[in-house]
C-alpha cells in the first residue's frame, strides 16, 4: 500500500512539473515545447495558481509566435485569471497593439468582457492612455457605456486621467 501511495504521489508530482513547464514555455516564446506538451495531452487552457493560462502569460510577455500557436490550437481567448482579467486586458494594459490585433482579429476575443471590478479592455485603454488600442477596440465593437464597479465608463476614466485626446475619442 505504501508503494502505491508513493507511486501516485510521484505521478501527480511529475504531472505538476509538466504543467508548470507549459507556463515557462509560454513565457519564453517556445512554440516547439508547447507543441510537445500538446502531443503529450497537456491542457493548454489550464491555469496556474494565479489563474494565468499559457495564453495570458504569452500575451503579457509579448510572445507573438506562442500566442498565434495557442490560438490555432484551441486556447480559450477569453479565459480569465483570478481577478477576472483576460489576455486582451493584459495586452491593453501593457500597450501591446500587435497582441490586441491578434486577440481580436484572429482569436475573436470578446472586447466587452469585464473583470471582477467590472472593467473592460476599453476602460483599461482609457485609464492607461492607449489611444491606438482604443481605436482598435471601438472598431471591433467595444461598448463605450460599460461601467465598472464604481459606476465609471471608459470616458470617465479618461476624464480622471485628464487625457483630452481620449475623452474626444470616446
Amino acid at each position: 500500500m505504501r508503494k502505491f501511495i508513493y507511486t501516485v504521489a510521484l505521478v501527480l508530482a511529475l504531472g505538476s512539473v509538466k504543467a508548470q513547464d507549459i507556463f515557462a514555455a509560454a513565457r519564453t516564446n517556445d512554440t516547439v515545447q508547447i507543441a510537445n506538451y500538446i502531443k503529450q495531452g497537456i491542457d493548454i487552457n489550464q491555469a496556474n495558481p494565479k489563474g494565468f493560462t499559457p495564453l495570458i502569460l504569452a500575451v503579457y510577455n509579448n510572445n507573438t509566435e506562442v500566442v498565434k500557436f495557442l490560438i490555432r490550437n484551441g486556447a480559450k481567448v477569453d479565459a480569465q485569471d483570478m481577478s477576472g482579467n483576460t489576455a486582451l486586458m493584459g495586452a491593453t494594459f501593457k500597450g501591446y497593439v500587435n497582441m490586441v490585433d491578434l486577440l481580436v482579429n484572429v482569436g475573436k476575443a470578446n472586447v466587452n468582457q469585464v473583470n471582477a471590478n467590472g472593467a473592460s479592455a476599453l476602460i483599461f485603454a482609457a485609464t492607461f492612455g492607449q489611444n491606438e488600442i482604443i481605436t482598435k477596440l471601438l472598431n471591433a465593437g467595444a461598448d463605450r457605456d460599460i461601467k465598472d464597479s464604481r459606476g465609471k465608463t471608459a470616458k470617465d476614466h479618461a476624464v480622471m486621467q485628464e487625457n483630452e485626446t481620449i475623452v474626444k475619442m470616446l
